[in-house]
């Protein structure tokens, strides 16, 4: 009977993935794929998405910020809207941080085009360019990291809110679109960089390095770590910090970084291929718990993968996910950020405080 009911549910899931966006979840209740018994330890049988706030343009790069024991709030980008929103525990949200991308007044000279993910036919669809920020993290003294995308930049925002950039250029080149990063014990910034940021992608008269990868700024100094890194987006760390994990192009792959914090490209490993499975998404933000257990933003919602990459299950979400974050003081609410929206579900492994 199990795996008749398997069956169905891998079956439903997959006519669904064929539809349009707007008809990926034909009910408000939430659906958990589970491929494997080990995700009962990760997710409870009766967790529900939830929504904690919609009305957005195009969401992205959630990060917790932690105030104290007992309290905090999470902060995302809006691209659409050039700014970085704070959602506190009940639900609020109001304006964290104006001009988190592009700072400029040309707006309409920055930033890819996108939509909101409605069908075109829904009177609540929209088109625009996003030149706001993207992806966000907390370094070591809890200041928020920023990749600017449309600001072609990497800030960092101190106490006192000051904004000091920490990495806009390599090699004296530009760079055009800096998308997703995460920040080590140590210092160190990863961060990955694309043609997003640019209005006429990589045939933008203004563009800059001629190649998608992935970077470092550690103790000022800015360095290409991988050149033509295909689809870079997304980017975690073990909670040993022994691997770097990057996707890009619906593959997730595994570093071994090295004791001066660069990482061992020819031995890379693809830990996880997406690249068969017929749901909309893209590989994009993703997490790491505290077992290093993967939550992987792709095909229909963010897939669960073990530590050897093993597929563990889906949880599924009416739009399509760009990012998340483990939050709630004792991080057991992973937050999602899907287009217009900001979604949480409870599990039962936290999420490591600050990545």
């Amino acid at each position: 009977m199990k795996k008749f009911m398997m069956f169905v549910t891998v079956s439903l899931v997959l006519e669904l993935g064929l539809s349009t966006l707007h008809a990926q979840m034909p009910s408000d209740k939430p659906t958990v794929l589970r491929l494997d018994p080990a995700l009962d330890e990760l997710i409870a049988p009766d967790a529900r998405l939830e929504l904690a706030k919609t009305g957005f343009g195009f969401t992205e790069g959630t990060t917790w910020m932690p105030q104290g024991k007992n309290n905090g709030y999470l902060v995302f980008s809006d691209m659409a809207a050039n700014v970085i929103y704070k959602l506190t525990m009940d639900g609020q949200a109001s304006v964290y941080l104006e001009h988190a991308g592009y700072t400029g007044y040309d707006v309409w000279n920055h930033g890819m085009d996108q939509t909101n993910g409605k069908a075109q036919d829904d009177p609540l669809f929209r088109k625009f360019n996003i030149y706001g920020s993207n992806g966000t993290a907390l370094d070591r003294q809890g200041r928020l990291v920023i990749a600017t995308w449309g600001g072609r930049s990497v800030d960092r925002l101190e106490k006192d809110k000051k904004r000091v950039t920490l990495a806009d250029k390599v090699d004296g080149l530009r760079f055009n679109g800096t998308n997703d990063l995460v920040v080590k014990k140590d210092g160190a910034v990863y961060f990955t960089d694309g043609f997003g940021g640019l209005r006429g992608r990589d045939k933008d008269p203004d563009k800059g390095i001629d190649y998608t990868g992935l970077f470092m700024v550690k103790d000022g100094k800015v360095s290409a770590v991988i050149k033509n890194l295909q689809g870079a987006n997304g980017l975690s760390l073990s909670p040993d910090e022994k691997y770097l994990y990057a996707n890009g192009a619906r593959l997730v792959r595994r570093y071994v970084i090295q004791p001066d914090d660069s990482v061992d490209v020819p031995n890379m490993q693809v830990l996880t291929d997406m690249t068969a499975d017929k749901l909309p998404g893209i590989t994009d933000g993703m997490k790491v718990d505290a077992k290093g257990n993967i939550y992987e933003s792709c095909c229909g919602g963010i897939w669960i993968i073990s530590p050897d990459g093993k597929h563990l299950g889906t949880i599924f979400t009416p739009e399509l996910v760009a990012n998340l974050d483990f939050g709630d003081p004792d991080y057991k609410t992973l937050y999602i950020a899907a287009r217009t929206s900001i979604y949480k579900i409870r599990v039962k492994t936290p999420g490591i405080p600050g990545r």
